[in-house]
């Protein structure tokens, strides 16, 4: 269905109003223009780039939350919290995550965001891996989007909280991780 422009650019802003972590191609796509076109609506409304709004959002939203870590040293960028409870990440696959030889992205990228998601989590001031249980289910490329939700499924003796880890990508997974966390403070402490 082809929109007029004043339509596109009206139902655009709602859009990403509604989902600000929407990526131009997938504008594109839904509006059946090219990615340049929603690139020359967005300058034309004032809607920052995908990035930018992502950023914004996190330093809005979760800069003094997140008590265990930066918020810079967290590997992805974290677009939903609620410590002690559940969190939510993205992570952008690029050439420089993958190997060269095949294109697919390197373990230690995908384990480094749901690791630091684990850790984020924690309304503690300091959270540390004490063991993790991985599976990577499928292959991940670059340009690739990961994004990792993170769930605090209980707490247990000697300081420890378990939260388990999933990644997607386009809602189909590709890593999950069952993480126990020791943290300063026990069960009913502040």
């Amino acid at each position: 269905m082809k929109y007029s422009k004043k339509e596109r650019q009206k139902l655009l802003k709602q859009t990403i109003e509604d989902n600000p972590f929407i990526t131009d191609d997938q504008l594109a796509e839904k509006f059946f223009v090219s990615v340049q076109t929603i690139r020359l609506d967005r300058m034309e409304l004032s809607i920052p780039e995908l990035r930018e709004r992502i950023k914004d959002v996190a330093a809005h939203n979760f800069e003094n939350e997140v008590k265990t870590l930066p918020i810079d040293e967290v590997i992805g960028e974290i677009i939903d919290i609620d410590l002690d409870e559940r969190a939510l990440s993205i992570f952008d696959v690029t050439t420089d995550h993958v190997f060269q030889r095949n294109g697919i992205a390197r373990g230690h990228h995908l384990f480094a965001q749901a690791n630091s998601l684990a850790v984020a989590v924690i309304d503690d001031d300091l959270a540390l891996t004490v063991k993790s249980e991985l599976s990577f289910t499928r292959p991940v490329h670059a340009g690739d989007r990961v994004v990792a939700k993170a769930v605090v499924t209980g707490r247990g003796d000697n300081n420890r909280t378990f939260v388990t880890v999933s990644s997607s990508v386009n809602g189909t997974t590709v890593f999950t991780g069952e993480f126990e966390m020791y943290r300063t403070k026990g069960k009913g402490e502040q």
